[in-house]
C-alpha cells in the first residue's frame, strides 16, 4: 500500500479491511472469549476509522485500528463489571425482602424455637450451649460437670428430636 494513500479512498479501506479486519477479530476473540463481542469491535473501529480517515494516514490505520478495538473491548468489561455488581445487589436485596421468603423464615424460626422447647432439658441445655454460644463438647463437659461422651450423646439425641419435630436442620 502507498504511504501517501489516503485512508478515505474507497479502494484503500477496503484493503485495509481485507488486511486487517481477521487478525483485529482474532485480537479481541483472544482476549474477550467471545465471538460477539469481537466481530461488534472490528466493525467499530472500521467505521471509526471511516469517520475519522482524513485524520488516520495509511501508515497509521493499522495502530489505530487496534487500539480502537482495545479500548471498546476494555469498556465492554467495565460495563460487565459494573452489571455483575449491580446484579449481586439487587439479587441479595430481592431474596432479603422477598415477603414469602421473610415469611418462611419467620415461621421456621417459630418452629425450631417450639422444637427447641419440647427437648428435655438436658439435651436443650447441651444443644443451646453448642449452638447458640459457640462451646465446644470439651467446654460444656466442663461446665456441666459431666464426661464429654455424655455431652456428644445429648447433642445427637437433641438433634434427632429436632430433625423430626421441624423436618430441617
Amino acid at each position: 500500500m502507498k504511504k501517501n494513500a489516503s485512508t478515505c479512498k474507497k479502494a484503500v479501506f477496503k484493503q485495509l479491511f481485507e488486511q486487517y479486519a481477521q487478525s483485529l477479530q482474532n485480537f479481541i476473540f483472544y482476549k474477550s472469549g467471545r465471538v460477539d463481542l469481537s466481530e461488534d469491535c472490528v466493525q467499530e473501529a472500521f467505521i471509526r476509522l471511516w469517520k475519522n480517515c482524513s485524520n488516520v494516514p495509511v501508515e497509521k490505520a493499522k495502530s489505530y485500528l487496534f487500539t480502537v478495538a482495545n479500548n471498546l473491548f476494555l469498556d465492554d468489561a467495565r460495563h460487565q463489571k459494573v452489571v455483575l455488581e449491580f446484579q449481586k445487589k439487587t439479587s441479595k436485596k430481592s431474596i432479603v425482602e422477598n415477603p414469602e421468603y421473610l415469611m418462611q423464615v419467620e415461621e421456621f424460626r417459630a418452629r425450631l424455637m417450639r422444637a427447641i422447647n419440647q427437648l428435655p432439658e438436658t439435651q436443650r441445655t447441651v444443644f443451646l450451649m453448642n449452638r447458640i454460644d459457640g462451646m465446644k463438647y470439651r467446654e460444656i463437659a466442663v461446665a456441666l460437670e459431666i464426661s464429654q461422651k455424655a455431652v456428644e450423646k445429648r447433642m445427637h439425641k437433641a438433634l434427632i428430636e429436632l430433625r423430626k419435630l421441624t423436618g430441617k436442620i
